[in-house]
């Protein structure tokens, strides 16, 4: 037996031992043993990646157990970001190779050029000083031949050219699919928190210099842990599919509808008034409680979901942190509140109003 043989043989019997320590953990977790999660626990079975590995570890310490949204955040922050990272650095690659490419073919169109003014140069010396027939005639057979050589040459370059146009404009589409898949959260299709933050930054500059006004919804499910533990992830992730469908059946224009993180999602009405905001709100929080949940594969009736939302306005000198703070606070009086409701900071207002009327 040869080395090679002995070499494959130990790293079939490697990723076996990987694979099968990866399917036992998700056994023991009763985990779904889906592509995602088998590639999780493989790469933890490698020991190749000290973050993850550590990040699990200190989940499992901390809570006995992994939960659907633990495991979504161990993937994007280990996984979906490389992935990302990678693509673009092909494309990029594809990119320097053509243009790099059509560089080399310009510079030899221009050493033709350059070859083709010299011999013009000659043939214009030898025409001036000769006055011998077939030596003229032999000139001018060499010119026509040079002549063809450019036009031949020249043509190559611009199909080449026309080519590689084409292939960067592919290429340049292939890198906005890339962006908008960074930008998009994968399981509602609605912007990631990524997206968000940036456009928020965006709309308060420009609250800043035009004093438009600005609004911010925040907005969780109600029970929804309850209702992940009760009916299982897949049926969880339905009920955010369908969180999701409502803001989008409520937003237009340049107005932002993102997933901020596990079950609690933003809006973002650029050049929107408070009280325009909380109608948006509620009727956001009207399309989710109206929609009835219905288990596929038995046809079981799982009832209605129901939403809690906060809403702020833009003061002058907020801050993004400041903004979502006062919106945050709002979400939390309308859990308070009995949930299924809508909150906005004017309430809170009031509400601080009365208190301090009771306190003097």
């Amino acid at each position: 037996m040869g080395v090679c043989d002995v070499t494959d043989n130990e790293e079939h019997g490697r990723t076996i031992a990987y694979a099968e320590t990866a399917m036992g953990q998700i056994r023991a977790l009763r985990q779904p043993a889906t592509p995602r999660n088998f590639e999780i626990w493989y790469t933890y079975a490698t020991g190749h990646n000290a973050e993850l590995n550590q990040s699990i570890n200190d989940t499992l310490v901390r809570a006995g157990r992994l939960t659907e949204q633990d495991l979504s955040a161990v993937y994007d922050k280990h996984f979906s970001a490389a992935r990302f990272c990678d693509r673009v650095d092909q494309v990029g690659a594809r990119i320097v190779g053509e243009i790099e490419h059509v560089v080399t073919m310009i510079e030899a169109a221009i050493g033709n050029s350059n070859d083709f003014s010299q011999s013009l140069a000659g043939a214009h010396r030898e025409i001036v000083t000769s006055s011998d027939r077939e030596q003229l005639r032999f000139i001018v057979e060499t010119l026509v031949r040079a002549t063809k050589e450019v036009e031949e040459a020249n043509q190559t370059l611009q199909k080449r050219l026309v080519d590689s146009r084409e292939e960067i404009n592919v290429l340049q589409e292939n890198l906005e699919v890339v962006r908008t898949e960074s930008l998009t959260d994968p399981l509602t299709t609605l912007a990631n928190r990524k997206f968000f933050e940036e456009s928020i930054k965006t709309f308060i500059d420009e609250s800043e210099k035009s004093e438009a006004p600005l609004s911010l919804i925040l907005t969780d499910i109600d029970h929804f842990k309850k209702f992940n533990d009760t009916y299982g992830h897949l049926t969880g992730d339905q009920v955010l599919r369908l969180v999701a469908i409502a803001l989008k059946q409520n937003v237009k224009g340049h107005d932002v509808a993102a997933r901020y993180g596990g079950e609690e999602f933003v809006v973002l009405l650029p050049r929107t008034a408070l009280m325009a905001a909380v109608t948006v709100a509620d009727n956001i929080r009207r399309a989710v409680m109206g929609k009835e949940l219905m288990r596929r594969s038995t046809g079981e009736t799982l009832g209605r979901v129901t939403i809690s939302l906060g809403v702020a306005n833009w003061r002058k000198g907020d801050t993004v942190a400041t903004l979502l703070e006062r919106a945050d606070a709002c979400l939390y009086a309308a859990k308070h509140s009995g949930r299924n409701c809508v909150v906005a900071e004017t309430a809170l207002d009031d509400a601080e109003v009365d208190l301090e009327a009771q306190v003097a």
